[in-house]
């Protein structure tokens, strides 16, 4: 077996997430000026993105050491850069980010008698919140859910469906919402 064989899946997976965020953002480069703070800011999302991605394809788990950090750093590039809407206001929509995915999670729990969506993907939505404000969390959500459906119609279309007790890892979704709404905004 070669090196190439012994790489681990997660890095495999990281380098093409990394590249296909990289695709999206070199039209938002082009299209708006944006500060080297800005960029740096950027390169940091779209890295923890990534990882997290990455990370919860191969074992369906968002880890804290990850999530929680990218939350933070969001608000402290806010602070630092004087981002609008305001620190407090993404602070609160990093709450709600969270509270909305927890309720979902505990509605299911109560429904089905088990669990459906992880907490790590509540972390997640925080991310959102902390780095998009309120105005991100709708889109976020909308372009996540819509990609997970696309995916289950494609993997339908191709003979292989999903079992109903299988586990599909919604983070690399809500990932991929967070950095469409970062680089061309909310939908409204």
């Amino acid at each position: 077996m070669n090196e190439l064989d012994q790489k681990p899946f997660t890095l495999k997976v990281a380098a093409a997430l990394s590249s296909a965020y990289l695709a999206l953002w070199l039209p938002a480069l082009n299209e708006h000026a944006m500060l080297s703070a800005t960029i740096f800011a950027s390169l940091i999302l779209a890295v923890g993105l990534v990882a997290l991605s990455a990370i919860d394809l191969k074992t369906l788990r968002l880890p804290d050491a990850l999530t929680l950090p990218l939350a933070a750093l969001g608000l402290l590039f806010a602070a630092w850069l004087g981002w609008e809407p305001s620190v407090w206001w993404r602070f609160g929509a990093a709450v709600a980010g969270y509270v909305v995915i927890w309720g979902i999670a505990a509605g299911y729990l109560a429904l089905r008698g088990r669990a459906g969506i992880g907490l790590g993907d509540a972390k997640l939505m925080s991310v959102a919140g902390a780095w998009l404000g309120f105005e991100g969390l709708p889109a976020s959500l909308l372009y996540a859910c819509a990609g997970a459906l696309l995916y289950v119609a494609i993997r339908f279309a191709a003979g292989r469906p999903l079992d109903l007790q299988e586990a599909l890892p919604f983070g690399p979704f809500i990932a991929a919402g967070i950095w469409l709404v970062w680089l061309y905004g909310p939908l409204l």
